[in-house]
């Protein structure tokens, strides 16, 4: 796809229109036309997206341009999100490396990990976490950086995905207090008791799994699908969690479009739903006491 603006600014203009056109679908990372555009062009230009509309004015140089269009027609045609054509996702201000091998980082828990989970948490105490799912590894390390005493153990059942993981922890410098374990929810962590148990599972029920867009066909199925109800998932987390949390700890788990079928399910919960102000919502947390044994 050709790309003709010769500025920073003008570049995203008309990528940002050609994304609208083609209506694709927004929701790994972004949610407008206009976001994505702008992470394509910084990103080929080798821009800091603090610069801002400061960069705007810039100069593309030919060879820019032309990749800009390669990728924004990759993105158009093959309805791949932008993260795995860039292989980054930015998650709670930190940088992440992303492929196919993981879900894109989008989960609203990023805020509550910059708000140290605050008031449910008190952050001087807390000493280990466990983020159940990891992926890429965007929760875990997320939390290691807004608590730098805790140790945080990251778990998944894939390989690949933690393959990911791992040159996350190396890139942001964590290899001393996180550590990735292959493990089907908590069979890898033994006896440990944690303050803060975590997890963005696979949520999405058998009928929404048939109406995702087309750019979730390329995210790993083994993230996405969690039964007929899309709580497959959280069930095993509700089956094992308690005895793995500390009596004050906590449990914070997204559910996303899930929500009313988990509220459906465990009607005498009482589970706390946190206002996300920057977007999103289906997170609910349970403290140690008031989580399920079953």
């Amino acid at each position: 796809m050709a790309v003709s603006a010769v500025t920073v600014g003008d570049a995203i203009e008309q990528c940002a229109d050609a994304l609208r056109v083609a209506r694709v679908h927004f929701g790994h990372g972004t949610d407008n036309a206009r976001d994505e555009a702008a992470e394509l062009v910084f990103f080929v230009a080798r821009l800091d997206h603090a610069e801002g509309a400061g960069a705007y004015a810039k100069p593309l140089t030919a060879r820019r341009r032309e990749r800009i269009g390669r990728l924004l027609g990759r993105r158009i045609r093959e309805r791949i999100p932008l993260a795995y054509l860039t292989t980054r996702a930015f998650f709670a201000g930190l940088e992440f490396y992303v492929d196919e091998r993981v879900l894109v980082p989008r989960s609203p828990i990023a805020e509550l990990i910059l708000q140290r989970f605050a008031p449910w948490a008190s952050a001087r105490g807390v000493r280990r976490i466990l983020d159940v799912g990891t992926g890429s590894g965007a929760i875990a390390l997320a939390c290691a950086k807004a608590f730098p005493r805790a140790r945080v153990d990251a778990v998944d059942i894939s390989v690949a995905a933690l393959q990911v993981c791992r040159r996350n922890i190396r890139r942001l410098g964590l290899t001393r207090r996180v550590a990735a374990l292959r493990s089907d929810h908590f069979a890898a962590v033994g006896g440990r008791r944690y303050d803060i148990i975590v997890s963005n599972p696979p949520y999405v029920g058998r009928a929404e799994m048939r109406r995702l867009p087309r750019e979730y066909g390329h995210e790993p199925r083994l993230g996405l699908a969690s039964g007929a109800d899309g709580l497959d998932s959280v069930r095993q987390i509700f089956a094992a969690a308690r005895r793995h949390l500390e009596g004050d700890g906590i449990l914070v788990v997204e559910v996303g479009n899930s929500e009313r079928a988990l509220q459906r399910a465990y009607p005498r919960l009482p589970f706390i739903w946190p206002e996300i102000a920057m977007g999103g919502g289906g997170v609910f947390i349970l403290r140690a006491a008031d989580v399920p044994t079953a």
